[in-house]
């Protein structure tokens, strides 16, 4: 490998590892991997469900160059004074579960040091247990609900559209097959009570169903055992006007939070564009900082009242309301070209309101 490779490579083991140690005060090899691109979230997924024999397998690069970026790896959590702690990596299977493979060659001191988390220092015993317990507990079984009628491959039952199905080596196999017919389903919709169902529940499935519309799959609800159900529910019940009352208390208090980050948010805008009429500054942030719109006025910059953030919500707010650009999309021309079109008048009236 030529020495200028093996820096660059070593770089960016070092700025992948930074991100994830920010990230969650831990840092692993799969954090590495998949911060620099070498290692796709679906393969991931696929590996830690059992579908594939060993990671490697799925690692973009030959063994030369993943030995390289683990020893960097190993280098780096050294410098940085990170403590080690090995953590099991398991499936779930119908009998129970098993370990995960790493590597090719399955050799145990490789596949250790898979499976060594590096922790920050300042995290305490506590929280380094409960990081333990969570890291080694096996993703939660997925549970398909069938837009078509299918069949199981073991035992030949009919499942009807509306059914459910597990999904084994890319066989659609029932529930009673998979040893999960006796628990019950739990439409989403109510937080707290899946919340407490699946914690008292000893088995749980996730329920998902193929969005047409989307082109993905979605949410739909879980499988708990009826007792965690049942125990859950009575709890609800319970404490149910306490529960309402924190959330009136939540919606008032973001309600707070978002009236004054509008007004933040204009004043700020008219520092920006003096010329800008308060009227339009005004609507202005109280369109980009609507709660859950995705708009630029929620991102972080949005919110800590950058200029390039403001700037875009302001442009935008020009395009839609000061330009034909709506009329445009709506006789068809493509959004490209139609932002093309208006880029001028943008460009003006960003002009003259800055002065």
């Amino acid at each position: 490998m030529h020495p200028g490779h093996k820096e660059a490579l070593e770089q960016r083991v070092a700025r992948a590892a930074e991100a994830a140690l920010a990230h969650h005060n831990y840092v692993s090899a799969i954090d590495v991997f998949t911060g620099m691109g070498l290692l796709a979230a679906a393969h991931l997924e696929a590996w830690r469900k059992g579908r594939i024999d060993f990671l490697e397998r799925v690692l973009q690069g030959n063994l030369k160059k993943i030995s390289f970026c683990m020893a960097a790896f190993r280098r780096w959590a050294r410098s940085k004074g990170l403590q080690p702690s090995e953590t099991g990596y398991v499936c779930r299977t119908r009998t129970g579960t098993r370990d995960l493979q790493f590597s090719k060659s399955g050799d145990p001191s490789i596949e250790e040091f898979y499976r060594t988390h590096f922790v920050s220092p300042e995290l305490s015993e506590r929280k380094r247990k409960t990081l333990e317990k969570r890291l080694a507990r096996p993703p939660q079984p997925v549970v398909f609900q069938i837009l078509r009628d299918s069949q199981c491959s073991e035992c030949c039952a009919g499942l009807p559209q509306g059914s459910f199905l597990s999904m084994e080596a890319g066989q659609p196999l029932c529930l009673s097959c998979v040893r999960l017919d006796d628990l019950e389903y739990l439409p989403a919709g109510d937080a707290a009570l899946t919340r407490r169902a699946a914690k008292y529940s000893g088995r749980t499935a996730v329920v998902v169903r193929f969005s047409r519309s989307r082109g993905r799959y979605e949410r739909q609800g879980v499988l708990v055992e009826a007792a965690a159900l049942e125990k859950a529910e009575l709890e609800c019940t319970e404490d149910a006007e306490e529960r309402a009352a924190a959330r009136a208390r939540g919606a008032e208090l973001r309600s707070g939070r978002d009236r004054e980050l509008v007004m933040r948010m204009m004043e700020q805008l008219l520092v920006l564009f003096p010329g800008c009429p308060q009227e339009d500054a005004r609507a202005v942030a109280r369109h980009t900082a609507v709660r859950g719109s995705g708009r630029v006025g929620r991102t972080a910059a949005g919110q800590n009242l950058e200029a390039e953030a403001l700037t875009a919500a302001v442009a935008a707010a020009i395009r839609h309301n000061h330009t034909d650009y709506d009329a445009l999309l709506a006789g068809g021309l493509d959004r490209t070209l139609a932002r093309q079109r208006v880029a001028d008048r943008v460009r003006t009236i960003l002009a003259a309101w800055t002065e």
